[in-house]
C-alpha cells in the first residue's frame, strides 16, 4: 500500500459506502426494460434475481458490476491512505452501502458479489478459496444461496487459518455474518426443501 493522503480516510470510507449503494440490478432493469426487480421473482437486486428475472446476460452484467464495485471501493481506499485501516473499513462499508442502500430506503441485497469484489482486493488468496467453496457447494447442492452462506461461512475461517491479521479476519467475520443475516429467507427454503435450484424459472 502506498501512502498518499490518510486525512481522507473517512471521505473514501464514505465513498465506499455511496458507490456500495449503486444498486446497479435494479438500474438495469429500469434501464433496459422498464422492470423493478425488486417486484420479480424473489424481490432482491442482486445477480440471481436479476438473472432469473430479465435473463442471464443482464444478471452476468449486474455480478459483474457488483463485484467491480466492491473490488473498486477497496483498491481506492487502499491507493489514495496507504492505510490497511481504511481499506477494511472499506471494504465493510461497501457492503453494507449494498445490502442497505440509500437509494433505495435501505433495502437492497445480499452483499455477496460486492463482499467478493472487496475480498479480492484485500486478499486474493482468501476470495478464491471461498471462491472454491462457492463453486463446489454449488455443484453439489444445484442452489447458489447454498453457495453463497457456505462461502460467506467459510471466509473468515479460510482468513484464520492463512494467518491473517486480526483486524482482517474480524472484517471478514463481520461481512460473511451480514452476508448469512441476508440470507436467512433462503435458510428456512433450503431446510425446508422450497429453495429454487440454479437455472429454475422465476417465481
Amino acid at each position: 500500500m502506498s501512502a498518499a493522503n490518510p486525512a481522507s480516510g473517512p471521505v473514501l470510507v464514505l465513498a465506499a459506502y455511496l458507490l456500495g449503494a449503486v444498486p446497479f440490478g435494479w438500474i438495469l432493469g429500469k434501464m433496459a426494460v422498464g422492470r423493478d426487480v425488486r417486484r420479480e421473482g424473489s424481490g432482491n437486486i442482486g445477480a440471481t434475481n436479476v438473472a432469473r428475472s430479465l435473463g442471464w446476460g443482464a444478471g452476468t452484467l449486474t455480478l459483474m458490476l457488483d463485484v467491480a464495485k466492491g473490488a473498486f471501493a477497496v483498491w481506492a481506499a487502499s491507493r489514495f491512505t496507504g492505510q490497511e485501516a481504511v481499506a477494511l473499513a472499506a471494504a465493510i462499508a461497501v457492503v453494507l452501502g449494498h445490502v442497505f442502500p440509500i437509494y433505495l430506503g435501505f433495502k437492497g441485497g445480499k452483499g455477496v458479489a460486492t463482499g467478493l469484489g472487496a475480498f479480492l482486493v484485500l486478499d486474493p488468496a482468501a476470495a478464491g478459496l471461498a471462491g472454491v467453496v462457492f463453486a463446489v457447494t454449488v455443484l453439489a447442492s444445484r442452489k447458489v444461496s447454498a453457495g453463497s452462506i457456505a462461502a460467506a461461512g467459510a471466509l473468515p475461517v479460510v482468513l484464520r487459518g492463512l494467518g491473517r491479521s486480526p483486524a482482517t479476519w474480524v472484517t471478514g467475520l463481520f461481512c460473511s455474518l451480514v452476508i448469512i443475516v441476508r440470507h436467512r429467507e433462503n435458510i428456512r427454503r433450503l431446510l425446508s426443501g422450497t429453495e429454487p435450484e440454479l437455472g429454475a424459472p422465476k417465481r
